[in-house]
Order: C-alpha cells, then sequence, then structure tokens
C-alpha cells in the first residue's frame, strides 16, 4: 500500500477520534430558553354507554377502526321494550276504534235531537196559531151570542137561534181547552227533546277525554320508540376506537359501554417536567412535539396544562438528575390535530420560555 494513503488514512482516524472526543468531552448543551421532555401521546378516553338495557345484536366497529360523527357503532334488542310498544299500540288501535263509534253515535244522536227539537218547535207554532185563531172565533161567538140574546129579548127571533149560539160558544171553548191542554204536552215534549239535545252535546266531552287518552297513549309510545331508536348506538365524534368493550350476543344493562372513542383533535402530549423547570413554564407557552419516527417534523403545540400537585417520577420519564424524584406533568397541545399522533406513542416535547426559537429538528438539541 502507498505510504501516503497509510498517512492519510491515519491522519483521517485521528482527526474523526479527535472530533468524537471533543464531542463527549463537550456535550450540546440545551438553550436557557427551552425545556425538553419526554412523554407520550394521550387523549381523554370518551366512552360510548348504553343508557337502555338490552341484548347485543350487532356491533360494527373493532379497535383501530375510524368513526364518523353519527355512525352506528352497535344495535341492541329489547323484547321488553318490542312487547310494551305492541301493547300501546293495541291500545291506541282500541280507543281511536272506540272514539270512531262514540263520535258517530254521539253525532247521530245530536242531529236526530236537532231534529226533533225542530220538528216539535214547527209543531208548537202551528198549534200556537190555531189557538190564537180560535181565541178570536171565540170572541166572535160570545158578540154573536149577545147579539142574538138582545134578538130573542125583542121577539125578533127564535130562542132557539140563541141556544145553538151558546151550544157554538161551549164548543169552542172547549176546543180551545183541549188545544192548550195539547200545547203543554208540546211544551213539555220540546223541553225532553232539547234535554236530549244538551245531553248529547254534553257527551262530546266523551270524545274530548277520548282524544286524551289517545294522545296520553301516543305520548307513551314515542317514548318507547325514543327508547328502541336508542337502542341503535352511535358514535357522538368523528374518531376512532380505542377500545371494542361490548360482544355480540352479550346482554348489557344501563350506563355500560360498548366501546371507547378517541377524538383525534383531542389529543395531547403528556410531559414531566422537574420542581426547578416548572416555575418557568406557563399557559399558552409555546412548544413542539417530536415524534421517534418524525425527528425532523416538529408538530407545532401550546401548553393547555400544568399540574397543580407534583407526583414521583414515572419510571419511563428521564429527568436533570437522578435526584429529583418528583415531577410536574405538563400538557402539549397541537395547535392543529396531526395525523401520525397515536394514543400511546413516545414524544418528545420541547417548550419555549424565553427569547429565542424553537428546534426544527431533534438534532439541534442535545438527547436526554
Amino acid at each position: 500500500m502507498n505510504r501516503k494513503v497509510v498517512i492519510g488514512i491515519i491522519v483521517a482516524l485521528v482527526v474523526i477520534s479527535g472530533y468524537l472526543i471533543y464531542k463527549k468531552l463537550n456535550p450540546k448543551e440545551l438553550p436557557s430558553y427551552l425545556v425538553q421532555a419526554i412523554g407520550k401521546v394521550d387523549g381523554d378516553l370518551i366512552n360510548v354507554n348504553t343508557k337502555y338495557p338490552g341484548r347485543v345484536v350487532k356491533i360494527n366497529v373493532d379497535m383501530g377502526d375510524k368513526v364518523k360523527k353519527g355512525e352506528v357503532i352497535a344495535e341492541l334488542d329489547s323484547e321488553e321494550y318490542k312487547d310494551k310498544l305492541n301493547a300501546i299500540e293495541n291500545q291506541i288501535k282500541a280507543k281511536e276504534n272506540e272514539l270512531n263509534f262514540t263520535t258517530a253515535k254521539i253525532n247521530d244522536t245530536i242531529k236526530k235531537a236537532k231534529k226533533a227539537v225542530a220538528a216539535k218547535q214547527k209543531e208548537l207554532n202551528a198549534l200556537t196559531a190555531q189557538i190564537e185563531s180560535l181565541k178570536l172565533v171565540i170572541v166572535q161567538d160570545k158578540k154573536d151570542e149577545k147579539r142574538i140574546k138582545n134578538l130573542v129579548t125583542k121577539k125578533q127571533v127564535e130562542p132557539h137561534q140563541l141556544e145553538m149560539a151558546r151550544l157554538k160558544t161551549r164548543t169552542d171553548l172547549k176546543k180551545l181547552k183541549a188545544l192548550n191542554a195539547k200545547k203543554e204536552a208540546l211544551l213539555i215534549a220540546i223541553k225532553i227533546a232539547k234535554d236530549d239535545l244538551h245531553t248529547a252535546i254534553a257527551a262530546k266531552e266523551n270524545i274530548k277525554a277520548l282524544k286524551n287518552a289517545i294522545n296520553a297513549l301516543k305520548a307513551q309510545r314515542d317514548e318507547i320508540q325514543t327508547v328502541i331508536n336508542k337502542l341503535t348506538i352511535k358514535s357522538p365524534i368523528n374518531g376512532y376506537v380505542d377500545t371494542k368493550i361490548a360482544q355480540k350476543g352479550e346482554v348489557l344493562g344501563v350506563g355500560m359501554p360498548v366501546a371507547s372513542l378517541i377524538n383525534p383533535k383531542e389529543l395531547y402530549v403528556v410531559v414531566f417536567v422537574d420542581e426547578i423547570t416548572n416555575g418557568k413554564i406557563k399557559l399558552g407557552d409555546k412548544a413542539e412535539i417530536f415524534l421517534d419516527s418524525f425527528s425532523n417534523d416538529p408538530i407545532p403545540a401550546v401548553v393547555s396544562r400544568i399540574a397543580k400537585k407534583a407526583e414521583f417520577t414515572p419510571k419511563e420519564v428521564a429527568v436533570k438528575s437522578d435526584r429529583v424524584t418528583r415531577v410536574y406533568e405538563v400538557r402539549l397541545k397541537p395547535t392543529e390535530p396531526n395525523p401520525y399522533l397515536k394514543l400511546g406513542l413516545p414524544a418528545t416535547g420541547v417548550i419555549l420560555i424565553g427569547n429565542g426559537s424553537l428546534p426544527k429538528s431533534l438534532d439541534e438539541i442535545p438527547e436526554l
């Protein structure tokens, strides 16, 4: 081998070794305006629970599946509520039949009662006119009787003519008495007919009561139908399934979970900082999140929560010094949803606490 090449290799090795030794003896320091911490992606689980008991007849999702708001997650079945619904439907049908029959009967009764009152009233009007006419005849009868009596006294007419005049007066008076008696009977008949009409009209309250009863039953039916509709479990969010809890064929009680969901918009990174650093961080501070797989693609974030109480250092958390055993939880919320954030992924958070700029790559800051 050429001596110059050997010398070149030796020089290169010395330079590289020197650089590595320098890097080891002079490690990269984190700027004072940055706080770096390790944590993981977390989020608040949304448990989708049953509102009413039932048996799971269909479950349409599995762990990791994407779901849209309103999408059917599972379907439950309840014979109890179906039986209640059928019973209510039968009651409504029976009441509606009763309503139709009662309405027709009452309307027919009212119609007949009105006709009876009208007919009796017409008869009364005719009878009253007849009575008034007969009264005038009787007045004339009495005048004729008086006139003939004077003529008999003067012997201008025969006495039997006076007897005939008196007989006519008595006959017409008897007719008047009979007509008045008929009128009294007719007035009683009209009163009875009117009472029947009032009774029939009052019976319309039964129709109103039946309608109210039907409306009450329909309200019960709607409530039961609402329950049955709610046995179809739908997603309340756009997100994905974290855990499928219920299984097909399983009987669930009120409030039991079917699945737990995650809203990607609500994911955040939980990191832990020591007691010394915690006092330098405030809500709203700018931050960046780095995932292990995308160390050169920072995810913009802000500090959304700082724990008020310290806790013991979790095993997976690196801190400034082994002497630090108590840390504070800090949440970093992405400013926009990021598709690469997944529940449980390890992540590095960098928080800006002073004048400066956030790094664009993990290579710009020392490793923890």
